[in-house]
């Protein structure tokens, strides 16, 4: 059987495994039951899934994205690509493979080109330190992917790119309450609207959440992609929306 030029497997919060062309990427990875006040509300799969992997993609230095537990459950000689400004934290964790890239700027995983684009969010790792860039990213290979990490709508979306194959858009936040530099249901669906891909994805909903809160908000760990998905066939009807289960998979 022809094995598919791409497989995405949704592995929780913004946490991706991209299977491209026999590259094996994953973004913000985030492998444990607790960062900080957030808990993990969805069973974790076996990190093993993503292992072996060719390169991680960091989209920015908040804590639920730039995990250094996880990164260091991936090997301290994986390749990072980071937003400028964040490898010198790596470095002195010792990572020894790490990238910057600013937007615009391009890299090479094998036969994959990661090219950053702009991501709408403050990038700050702690509440009054140093912000580093905050980057979404485009994957291109046999298929065209966009990555949108942590950010807010806007209007420059609509130039990102053509021929889109598929767009990881985040849904939601952490909490009860979505916070500036975030996407809601309905405005992901308006980027779908711009972007115009084949396929979106809903990523970052229902993983984390504050401790003891789910049982106070419970339907902001499961509304989120389903609203995203009834705001999509209204706004932008061309395109198909999949909303994945933590361990789920599709092929391309």
């Amino acid at each position: 059987m022809k094995q598919p030029d791409m497989e995405v497997t949704y592995i929780g919060h913004a946490t991706v495994l991209i299977n491209i062309n026999g590259v094996r990427i994953v973004t913000d990875p985030l492998l444990r039951n607790q960062v900080l006040h957030l808990r993990r509300q969805k069973r974790l799969i076996d990190p093993s899934v993503v292992r072996n992997l060719d390169a991680v993609l960091i989209s920015h230095a908040h804590w639920d994205h730039l995990d250094l537990p996880s990164l260091k459950l991936l090997g301290l000689s994986t390749p990072l690509i980071v937003p400028r400004g964040i490898a010198p934290l790596l470095r002195g964790k010792g990572f020894q493979h790490v990238e910057e890239l600013a937007v615009g700027e391009s890299t090479f995983v094998g036969d994959v080109t990661i090219r950053a684009t702009y991501a709408d969010h403050h990038g700050a790792r702690l509440r009054f330190g140093k912000s580093a860039d905050c980057l979404g990213y485009l994957i291109e290979g046999s298929h065209l992917v966009y990555f949108a990490g942590d950010t807010a709508l806007y209007p420059q979306m609509a130039d990102l790119a053509e021929g889109l194959d598929l767009a990881l858009l985040p849904v939601w936040g952490w909490g009860p309450n979505l916070g500036s530099g975030h996407m809601s249901p309905y405005q992901a669906a308006l980027a779908l609207q711009m972007l115009a891909p084949w396929l979106a994805i809903p990523i970052h909903w229902g993983t984390m959440f504050p401790l003891g809160l789910r049982w106070l908000f419970p339907k902001h760990l499961i509304d989120p992609p389903h609203a995203f998905a009834n705001y999509a066939a209204h706004l932008a009807p061309d395109v198909k929306v999949k909303i994945l289960s933590l361990g789920e998979h599709v092929s391309l």
